[in-house]
């Protein structure tokens, strides 16, 4: 029984090993089942139990050896019985495993598109129209009223925020009661201030920045405040004013829909008004007073680099180069789209090496790839793919930096922005490294990353032949950087017309914003005809901001790899695919030219025709 009982934990931790999902691994009590179903063959729990509790005779030495000279036969036997038995279990249960398909993600989608509904991902996709997928819930066209009720919530205290008078609203919230947010704040070990110290913060920041002291007071006390985001929000208040925070959303607001920014907020913070709303205004300082992302990363890319490495300041110039050199090896990039039209992230982790780059060309160019990818973004699509390509990794190739960095770029301040991870052929020695990463991850985010190990369980997510051969899928597709070339960047130099169509933009977001206020007004005194006319009329100002940005699109930002590509198109336009679709159109105007060939005058003219 005791080779029996080591035999069982070790089956036990055998049957755990193999790795499918993290949310698995962050619960393993959740998915341990030594037996599946098919292979219980009939055995009731108490078959192969040990009990503790037998009763041993004691009567005599004599009589409780005796039988023990016989037994060791029947106990060699027995051992070797179990041992045999228990490994032909185990090759049963491993094969019948590795034939199990992997768990799909929870995210935003319900079952697996047919073939039909992948199509609408191929060929050129106008996003400014959106596809006829279901938008998933909590999203644009798919709100509850509660959850449309929350929305209108956020709009008044951003508008607060903003400095923006609401006409009809600003006195019902003014006397609203106050949010879970507020009544925790006796738990001060949590909190940023004291009592006196709020009452004067926000006494001074009334009459600095113009900010109702209700707003300028909120601090998240019950300590769901992993990245310090009610300290970075205090900042943000002190160290910018309204208009400034109010122009730095709508230029973060990009070709989005603004509703839809604010709904990846509320979904994050599970639809508490108040801690999306500090959430949100520490994004938009980080957004302009850290990492500079409208107004330097995206403005300036690779040309900037470029001009850089060509200049004479050395420090400016190592940072270009380790900047450029992510690009040129390929150690990330973007490419295709998922079974659920999600676009493709691949991350070669074998390229990385720590000491080859700063932190801060890393951080850039991170930021960089995150951006691009929201330019790819095909409604109702609003998440990504990334595949951790983990083939030939080392313990030489792990970076930590980089790894927090991203973790506090999609928690932080890129919420709701990952659809599926896939770690991908990741070695034996990556498993203490995991141990160590799960603990940074939010659960929400551990439950979308997946182990895979072959192509198949690739092919859960992504279709064999949208695979890239690097993977071993069907797609015959190599990364190679294309440099930038001369004179692709010109819009961006016409500062006057960028100034003009910047000017353009905060007029409809003026607009936007009184349509809204309407709108939300309108609901509070039950005026339905009233409101649903401020909704639709709103909506329409928000397909017309949506449309400007594309206008405004080469003026701001720097062309990028994915635009020489030719996969982002300019005016809303993407095609994933364009090389395949380049071929297809090679090998068509091929066949059209094929009659002429053959000598015939009038077939000629008819190819030519064609």
């Amino acid at each position: 029984m005791h080779a029996y009982s080591l035999f069982h934990r070790r089956l036990y931790y055998s049957s755990a090993k193999p790795i499918q999902s993290a949310s698995c691994l962050l619960h393993p009590s959740r998915s341990v089942q030594i037996f599946p179903p098919s292979l219980r063959l009939g055995l009731s729990p108490s078959t192969f139990s040990y009990s503790p509790k037998r009763t041993i005779s004691t009567s005599s030495s004599s009589s409780f050896q005796d039988p023990r000279k016989a037994s060791t036969f029947w106990a060699i036997t027995f051992t070797a019985f179990v041992v045999g038995g228990g490994a032909w279990l185990v090759d049963k249960y491993r094969h019948a495993l590795g034939n199990e398909p992997l768990p799909q993600t929870t995210d935003h989608v319900h079952n697996p598109p047919q073939q039909e509904e992948e199509d609408l991902f191929l060929g050129v996709i106008d996003t400014l129209k959106t596809m006829s997928t279901e938008a998933a819930p909590g999203t644009v066209r798919n709100l509850t009223p509660e959850q449309e009720l929350k929305l209108q919530e956020f709009w008044i205290l951003l508008f607060k925020v903003c400095g923006v008078h609401m006409e009809g609203v600003q006195q019902e919230t003014d006397n609203a009661p106050p949010s879970p947010v507020e009544k925790k704040q006796p738990k001060r070990r949590f909190g940023i201030f004291s009592r006196s110290q709020e009452e004067d913060d926000s006494a001074s920041l009334k009459s600095a920045n113009g900010v109702a002291a209700g707003v300028a007071s909120l601090v998240i006390t019950d300590g769901d405040d992993k990245f310090g985001q009610s300290k970075e929000f205090q900042k943000a208040l002190v160290e910018m004013k309204p208009e400034e925070i109010r122009t730095t959303f709508w230029n973060m607001v990009k070709q989005d829909n603004p509703d839809g920014l604010l709904l990846r907020f509320l979904r994050a913070r599970k639809w508490d008004v108040k801690k999306a709303l500090i959430m949100l205004i520490s994004t938009i300082r980080w957004r302009l007073l850290e990492a500079k992302v409208d107004d330097d990363i995206m403005q300036h890319g690779e040309h900037l680099a470029l001009e850089q490495i060509a200049g004479s300041n050395a420090a400016e110039k190592k940072q270009a180069e380790e900047f450029m050199k992510q690009f040129r090896l390929g150690k990330s990039f973007l490419h295709g789209v998922d079974k659920l039209g999600r676009p493709i992230c691949i991350i070669r982790v074998r390229l990385h090496k720590p000491g080859d780059q700063g932190t801060e060309s890393l951080d850039r160019y991170t930021v960089f790839t995150i951006e691009s990818a929201r330019m790819m973004l095909a409604p109702p699509v609003e998440t990504a793919c990334i595949i951790f390509d983990m083939t030939n990794f080392a313990l030489a190739n792990m970076d930590y930096h980089p790894v927090k960095f991203m973790i506090k770029c999609f928690e932080a301040n890129y919420p709701e922005s990952l659809g599926v991870i896939l770690i991908h052929k990741a070695p034996w020695i990556f498993s203490s490294i995991w141990n160590i990463i799960k603990g940074w991850l939010d659960p929400v985010v551990a439950q979308k990353i997946h182990f895979t190990k072959s192509v198949e369980d690739l092919e859960q997510f992504i279709p064999k032949e949208r695979i890239i051969k690097e993977l071993e899928g069907g797609e015959d597709w190599e990364y190679e950087y294309v440099e930038v070339q001369e004179g692709e960047n010109t819009h961006i130099k016409d500062t006057a017309k960028r100034a003009e169509l910047l000017a353009q933009r905060q007029q409809l977001a003026k607009e936007i914003q009184d349509l809204t206020i309407t709108w939300i007004a309108s609901n509070k005194k039950k005026e339905e005809e009233k409101a649903k006319e401020a909704a639709e009329k709103r909506n329409s100002l928000i397909e017309r901001l949506r449309v400007q940005y594309w206008e405004m699109d080469p003026y701001i930002r720097c062309t990028t790899l994915y635009d020489r590509l030719n996969i982002i198109q300019g005016g809303g336009k993407l095609d994933f695919y364009p090389s395949a679709r380049k071929e297809s159109n090679g090998a068509a105007e091929k066949a059209k030219e094929e009659p002429k060939e053959s000598g015939s005058e009038t077939n000629g003219e008819t190819a030519v025709a064609a």
